[in-house]
């Protein structure tokens, strides 16, 4: 008997997904395997898999399957974060970095899972409270000015130490995940998804000190708004989840090890070479 008795699927909510689905379907239907879906998402598809709500998928599920792109994945891992099912990325579309696998390759690598043939990387969370709302992101917390409004006018404490302060089109907290999505677009350092790190990155900064922090991960980050600073959304990988005003504050901790990638031989630098388009620097004549 396999490792995997029940599989959870978490869908994009826009991409044609039928086709993995259908070999998911057909490689459980062989293997007596359970496939479990969310309601509104398997609804919308012609399939067996099994309706039930995100807890019961989770509580149930060997395995996660994310049939999409890099946001699916996140979500997905949100979904499933604190657990140690391992969650398995299919592309549907572009190359991304957290996807391990295209769909031509999913029967061969659900059955890799199946018997073992894989490594499990864990991926690390910052997690924030805004009101009453406890909220995680894999990739970044991020700050952002509204147009039009006031720049980003922010402090940053680590570990209890006021350090600097910025003021810029956003503030950035992001993970090692995710220094290579807004972090990096905003001149943050790449940094390997193995390295336990926290990344304060300033977007267009308009301050002197215009430089990105790392951190370790068991130093909380506190980032206050000046009283010079716009009204500021809070963005959660990339979704906007709420606002702050000058005087408010927020307080951003690690979560190592908050969900489990599964990997079958592709590294972090091959997918940040292709996905990042690294080509090396110009010979010196």
């Amino acid at each position: 008997m396999g490792m995997v008795g029940t599989v959870g699927l978490v869908l994009h909510p826009q991409r044609d997904s039928k086709e993995a689905i259908d070999i998911i379907l057909g490689w459980a239907a062989g293997r007596d395997v359970t496939v479990l879906g969310l309601p509104e998402e398997v609804g919308r598809i012609d399939c067996s898999a099994v309706a039930v709500d995100g807890q019961t998928l989770v509580e149930r599920a060997d395995l996660v399957v994310s049939l999409g792109g890099d946001g699916t994945m996140l979500r997905t891992m949100r979904l499933i974060a604190g657990r140690g099912t391992p969650v398995l990325g299919v592309n549907l579309g572009r190359l991304g970095f957290l996807a391990e696998i295209d769909v031509a390759e999913l029967s061969e690598t659900l059955s890799a899972i199946d018997h073992n043939r894989h490594t499990v990387e864990p991926r690390m969370a910052v997690r924030t409270r805004l009101g009453n709302q406890e909220l995680m992101a894999f990739n970044d917390i991020a700050l952002v000015r509204f147009p039009g409004d006031g720049l980003a006018a922010v402090t940053v404490t680590a570990a209890g130490n006021p350090f600097v302060n910025y003021a810029a089109d956003a503030v950035i907290v992001a993970t090692s995940t995710g220094s290579t999505a807004y972090s990096f677009s905003a001149g943050g350092p790449v940094v390997s998804p193995r390295v336990e790190a926290v990344l304060v990155v300033p977007a267009a900064a308009h301050s002197a000190f215009n430089r990105a922090l790392v951190l370790p991960a068991d130093e909380e980050v506190r980032l206050e708004l000046l009283p010079s600073s716009g009204q500021l959304a809070v963005e959660l990988d990339g979704r906007v989840v709420g606002r702050l005003g000058p005087g408010d504050q927020i307080t951003v901790t690690a979560c190592p090890g908050a969900a489990k990638v599964v990997r079958l031989g592709t590294t972090f630098y091959e997918r940040a070479r292709r996905k990042l388009r690294v080509d090396g620097s110009v010979e010196i004549a």
